[in-house]
């Protein structure tokens, strides 16, 4: 039966074997794709379909960024020994520019292309498990020196000194918001009844314990905003002290974990 270029493509994705290969075991099986791979799997030659199903516990963070735009991008793989790679180092930083020159679905073509080779050569299970691009008057980021953390910040004004600045704040307080009005109200309301229960345990009158979780909520709103924190590099002002007039318009931060 005559074998489409589509079916080929699918099967050389998942596979990485080469297009003559696949279309071989294509037309030996009929069309069926699993029977097909398991067609390669008996000839030795296919191996990103078997390691496609194993976890990733590992990766790394690539970024890039132009005075306006950031591409960041998270690679998963199986172990830090691949993640330190130069194969895998390589894919990531290639990405991440195809990423922030040609946009997502350029990138999207080219991971689907490269990856699995890079499964073959690498011999884990590798993909892209996160890919943003973000766009702002200010752009800056950091990514940790063990490539494990990776943040984008976006600012309305001010310099890219001033916003990589953030953005290395932000790797290492983890603020999981901008602002305490941010915060979910579902953990709040969780925290809450942990609070409840602690206070009640100590006793306290009811009337007492409706103002000490004022101030419980307030500190833990707070605890969890970036613009509350106290700046890393100037710790006694507060992030939203260091920037002045300039506001935040996007936070972004990733972590291998």
């Amino acid at each position: 039966m005559p074998i489409s270029a589509s079916a080929v493509s699918s099967l050389r994705q998942r596979t990485g074997v080469s297009i003559s290969a696949c279309k071989d075991a294509l037309e030996e099986a009929g069309g069926d794709e699993e029977k097909a791979i398991e067609i390669l799997r008996k000839r030795g030659i296919a191996q990103a379909a078997k390691k496609a199903a194993r976890d990733q516990r590992e990766g790394r963070i690539f970024a890039e960024a132009t005075d306006k735009k950031a591409a960041i991008i998270l690679l998963g793989c199986e172990t830090d020994f691949v993640a330190r790679d130069d194969g895998l180092l390589s894919l990531g930083t290639d990405l991440v520019h195809v990423l922030l020159t040609e946009g997502k679905e350029r990138s999207g073509e080219e991971a689907k292309k490269r990856m699995p080779e890079a499964v073959q050569k690498l011999g884990e299970n590798i993909s892209v498990v996160e890919a943003h691009l973000i766009e702002s008057p200010v752009i800056g980021t950091y990514v940790h020196s063990n490539g494990k953390i990776g943040v984008v910040i976006g600012l309305n004004g001010g310099t890219q000194s001033m916003a990589r600045d953030i953005a290395m704040h932000a790797a290492a307080m983890n603020p999981t918001v901008v602002s305490p009005e941010d915060v979910p109200e579902a953990a709040v309301v969780k925290e809450k009844e942990i609070w409840k229960e602690q206070l009640a345990k100590e006793g306290k009158p009811q009337q007492i314990i409706e103002k000490i979780m004022i101030g419980k909520e307030k500190k833990f709103r707070e605890e969890h905003a970036l613009l509350k924190q106290e700046f890393v590099k100037e710790p006694e002002k507060r992030v939203e002290e260091y920037l002045g007039s300039v506001h935040i318009e996007h936070y972004l931060r990733l972590e291998v974990s």
